[in-house]
């Protein structure tokens, strides 16, 4: 079961979803609507994948994505990194900070399509995102019921992070769900992304 991890001397909860109607809909369904954006073969960069969404879904649906999930927490990488292993999946872990892995030369630039969920505010997690995106490349930021105004929000820093953004809106079961899909058209500038606390909508 996905939503409580027992890991050595360690006791955790992943998700507040404890149901697992709900959980099935709100964290698998929801997951996967994005996978259709995403090109055959991609190197996928999860920002702050947490207890494995949409990293784990997307794995298990998409054999021929190369999945690096990120996150702050070493904890829930662990939990990550063992679910992939345990059930074969193409996933890598990788342990930091979207701002920081951003300005190295490795990371930067370096990844096909970017995911993000219930991370930040948009205008925020684009700057963590996009410098690691490829040109040509796909960010997609998985929102909520306030996914169109933070779209109208950030939509001109991501065009000076080097993309274009269109909004997309459906209905999930009852629960109104917007994705935002921003193209990598350009190269991020230098300067970003910044420090996290120096981080502000552009």
């Amino acid at each position: 079961h996905w939503q409580a991890v027992k890991l050595p001397n360690q006791s955790f909860n992943l998700t507040s979803i404890t149901d697992d109607a709900d959980a099935a809909v709100k964290h698998y369904l929801d997951c996967l609507c994005i996978e259709k954006y995403i090109g055959e073969g991609a190197s996928l960069a999860d920002v702050g994948c947490g207890g494995g969404f949409p990293t784990l879904p997307l794995a298990v649906a998409r054999k021929d994505l190369s999945i690096t999930a990120i996150d702050s927490t070493e904890k829930k990488l662990t939990f990550v990194e063992n679910t992939a292993k345990a059930m074969s999946l193409n996933v890598r872990t990788l342990t930091g900070r979207a701002e920081d892995l951003g300005r190295i030369e490795k990371y930067r630039e370096s990844f096909d399509a970017v995911t993000a969920r219930a991370v930040s505010e948009l205008s925020v997690l684009a700057e963590l995102c996009l410098p690691l995106l490829k040109v040509g490349g796909v960010f997609i930021a998985m929102k909520g019921q306030g996914g169109s105004d933070e779209y109208e929000k950030a939509k001109k820093g991501i065009e000076i992070l080097g993309a274009k953004a269109r909004l997309e809106s459906f209905e999930l079961f009852g629960m109104t769900r917007c994705i935002v899909l921003a193209e990598k058209t350009a190269p991020t500038p230098s300067l970003y992304p910044r420090q996290y606390n120096k981080i502000k909508k552009l």
